[in-house]
């Protein structure tokens, strides 16, 4: 069964979603330049979702993503990557992503409330999670530092 707006709008409004813990940015397991990191979401209606981080240092891109695991994303955050709309209307390099039943996750729009850079991860972080209804007990690491090229 498809998400609906309705359950949408009640799974982002729900202000018991909760993270415990700190979180860690891991290297990327397929050896690309990004860290990422998953964390499951804790919620007194028991929606089962996770956020994942993604950052790529090279571009700078950040990425934060809410996913409901019966839909895919249905919340997210886009730093440092255009977006085109199936409208046909292109999007900047800061936009999100959220769910409406006609284009599921495909529409993004530019968000207000972003004020940080895609470098400045634990900020951005705080204000995705701010908007998200999201609290998140614990703190966001920072990144590990960049390995050096072994063959320059």
């Amino acid at each position: 069964m498809a998400l609906t707006n309705a359950e949408f709008e009640a799974i982002l409004s729900d202000t018991s979603k909760r993270i415990d813990g700190d979180i860690v940015w891991q290297e990327d397991e397929d050896h690309s330049p990004c860290v990422e990191f998953r964390e499951e979401v804790q919620s007194s209606a028991g929606w089962p979702l996770f956020v994942r981080g993604s950052y790529n240092h090279l571009i700078p891109a950040l990425s934060y993503v809410l996913i409901l695991k019966t839909a895919g994303r249905i919340y997210g955050l886009d730093l440092g990557k255009d977006h085109h709309n199936p409208r046909c209307d292109q999007v900047g390099e800061k936009h999100k992503h959220k769910w409406i039943e006609e284009f599921r996750d495909k529409e993004a729009y530019v968000p207000d409330d972003i004020t940080a850079p895609a470098s400045e991860l634990v900020e951005v972080w705080r204000q995705f999670c701010a908007e998200a209804k999201l609290t998140h007990n614990g703190d966001l690491a920072a990144p590990p530092p960049v390995q050096g090229d072994l063959f320059t």
